[in-house]
């Protein structure tokens, strides 16, 4: 799929007929991530070559999205996870409904968010995007247009009627394309359990230097406050890979400084050490207990936060000792990445 859509995204570029994409998923769902599952599976065939070609096409082709030069309108119904995100997120018009699930759960699967996540996560309003990168937590329509992961909330009875109206467009000018999807947009309130009410709280902890210490701020709000969020927080953190967290941590930090480009190559040199396993195998460890078995009860190695040391993390960003290896190699481009507005 990943190839298929370089192909047309390279193709569509040169075509003075495209004026527009639209990108929509099959089904019920927009896209629920890669099948990471099938990565692990043939990593342990093929070794984990494999997986580094799958992960490349994969970042070539959001790094395509994220610098291209007519404008993408994707229409994010039901989950939009994962790779599903970095075919999305990165085009210039991201419209939310109200079924819309969005999140970035690796950590929880011995992963971190990769596909660009440390370009636009560590660009949301204060610390949300740390919030979100290492909690997985789940945003709506809503919480996605507020944060400025989404540029329109559109209701979805109404998708079909906008697609209508976009098909209809002669132009590549991008405020033609968003005036036809300011008229079918709507201002939705947030709920009152959304996070985006606890952004004080978010940034108070996520702010921290070290997972340790963002843990040890929410247990201190959670003995202050009788909030379920900060217990659920909590409990998503502990219950996540302590390598993944601590990888994913430093990746937003320093995503806040780099371009869209800059924080794919680093990400894919994260990513090869993740499925070399050389520190830890907690990405096949939580591909098993998460999509394979579905116990759902991983065992991380190490397991706790303390053993997984500075100097650990510091081999995630370096480059990949072996000769046949080359660094992320992205083809020279005219844009440098969307600006994430926050509509906060």
């Amino acid at each position: 799929m990943f190839m298929g859509l370089l192909r047309c995204f390279t193709a569509y570029e040169k075509d003075d007929g495209v004026k527009l994409l639209i990108m929509k998923g099959k089904g019920r769902a927009f896209c629920a991530g890669g099948d990471v599952a099938a990565v692990a599976r043939s990593i342990h065939k093929d070794g984990w070559k494999y997986g580094a070609d799958f992960f490349r096409n994969e970042f070539l082709l959001n790094y395509i999205i994220a610098t291209y030069t007519k404008p993408q309108v994707s229409l994010l119904t039901g989950n939009v996870m994962g790779g599903g995100a970095g075919v999305s997120l990165h085009g210039r018009f991201r419209v939310a409904t109200d079924n819309t699930v969005f999140a970035m759960p690796e950590t929880a699967l011995g992963l971190f968010p990769d596909i660009g996540a440390s370009y636009f996560l560590s660009r949301l309003p204060g610390f949300y995007g740390e919030y979100v990168a290492l909690a997985g937590a789940r945003l709506d329509g809503g919480e996605m247009l507020a944060c400025g992961l989404a540029t329109h909330f559109v209701q979805s009875n109404r998708l079909l009627l906008l697609e209508e109206s976009l098909k209809k467009v002669d132009t590549s000018n991008t405020f033609a394309v968003c005036g036809i999807i300011d008229q079918f947009a709507q201002q939705p309130s947030l709920k009152e359990s959304s996070s985006l009410n606890r952004l004080e709280i978010i940034n108070k902890c996520f702010s921290k230097r070290t997972v340790e210490e963002i843990i040890s701020a929410l247990e201190l709000e959670a003995s202050n406050l009788a909030d379920e969020w900060v217990a659920t927080t909590i409990q998503s953190l502990k219950k996540a890979s302590p390598t993944s967290l601590k990888i994913s941590l430093r990746s937003i930090r320093e995503g806040r400084t780099q371009t869209v480009g800059e924080c794919l190559q680093r990400e894919y040199r994260m990513v090869c050490h993740v499925m070399r396993g050389d520190f830890s195998r907690d990405f096949f460890e939580g591909c098993r207990a998460i999509l394979i078995d579905k116990d759902r009860n991983p065992k991380w190695m190490p397991p706790r936060l303390e053993q997984v040391h500075d100097e650990a993390v510091e081999q995630y960003f370096s480059r990949i000792d072996d000769p046949q290896w080359e660094d992320l190699n992205l083809p020279a481009r005219r844009s440098h990445g969307r600006n994430i507005e926050s509509k906060l």
